[in-house]
């Protein structure tokens, strides 16, 4: 394993010391709360300097599911436990498949509760598990977001150098300008979020960061795809009594039909919240509106126009 380079973690603005927060433990504990919340709120502006590189990211990535492509992120530590639950919530919150966005962490599932952060110094280890788990680039074409708030990490590197030698799309998301992971990357999204309240813990307002972001390129992404209408979504599955309600709610309010009127048009589409809606808006029968939702790869928006 090499030394780490002390003079390079040094300069990094994740590891500076931040000055406002230099006598913390001598605070009040509001005191001590006002100034954290205070630190919390300078996140938002530096994740609003890189909505340009978003959105670039947003609209790359739907492009390629579009042909088939899926999105894998990578980390370790704290900014993979990001990247896992941002995919785990994808299939609950869209209904889409699982193997769709997927999150790769330094040291495997284990390290979600476990720390191990000892595995994010090879970056034979990151390329290895990408490949492992079935990134491509020929057959589908994949996308790979590597996440280090240093924008260092040996780990994220080695991935990203695999996903680029199989002519991937890359993206870096780190905290660092001009980091070797931004600089990697075919996209950089970089909010400087500076300092930490505790110096190097970025758990705190790099952790907070990705977080925005991540929630970003997600929900980007879905909305582009189709799994939304306005701000309803509408890919929702049915699954147990408290999705049939939300499903009915959303037939409802993209109709402007009553309660009952929406629980029959759920049973009658075959409990497909799209189908439903085309089938009420445009008079159609149920293989109608399949066929309408089919030639439009199923954005609803498309489908209801005439």
């Amino acid at each position: 394993m090499p030394a780490p380079d002390r003079d390079a973690l040094a300069s990094l603005l994740t590891e500076a010391r931040n000055p406002a927060t230099e006598h913390l433990d001598q605070l009040s504990t509001l005191d001590m709360l006002t100034l954290i919340n205070a630190e919390d709120a300078t996140v938002a502006a530096a994740v609003r300097s890189e909505l340009p590189s978003i959105a670039r990211a947003v609209d790359a990535i739907a492009e390629r599911f579009n042909r088939g492509g899926r999105l894998f992120y990578i980390g370790a530590g704290t900014s993979g436990r990001l990247g896992v639950l941002d995919a785990s919530e994808c299939p609950p919150t869209f209904s889409v498949p699982p193997d769709l966005v997927q999150g790769l962490i330094a040291g495997g599932d284990c390290a979600l509760r476990l720390s191990s952060e000892h595995s994010e110094d090879s970056r034979e280890e990151g390329a290895r598990d990408l490949s492992t788990a079935g990134f491509a680039a020929d057959a589908r074409p994949d996308t790979l977001v590597g996440i280090a708030a240093s924008g260092r990490t040996p780990y994220v590197l080695g991935a990203i150098d695999c996903a680029q030698t199989l002519g991937a799309l890359t993206i870096g998301l780190s905290c660092v300008p001009h980091s070797a992971l931004a600089l990697a990357a075919d996209i950089a999204i970089t909010p400087a979020t500076g300092a930490e309240v505790l110096t190097g813990s970025t758990r705190m307002k790099a952790g907070t960061a990705t977080k925005l972001v991540l929630n970003m390129l997600s929900t980007g992404i879905m909305v582009r795809t189709g799994a939304t209408f306005g701000n309803l979504m509408v890919n929702v599955r049915p699954s147990n009594a408290k999705l049939v309600d939300r499903a009915q709610r959303i037939i409802a309010a993209a109709v402007g039909c009553d309660p009952a009127t929406a629980e029959r048009l759920l049973l009658d589409s075959g409990t497909n919240v799209k189908t439903a809606i085309v089938m009420a808006t445009l008079n159609l029968t149920r293989a109608e509106a399949e066929q309408r939702l089919a030639a439009t790869h199923g954005i609803l928006s498309k489908a209801l126009n005439p």
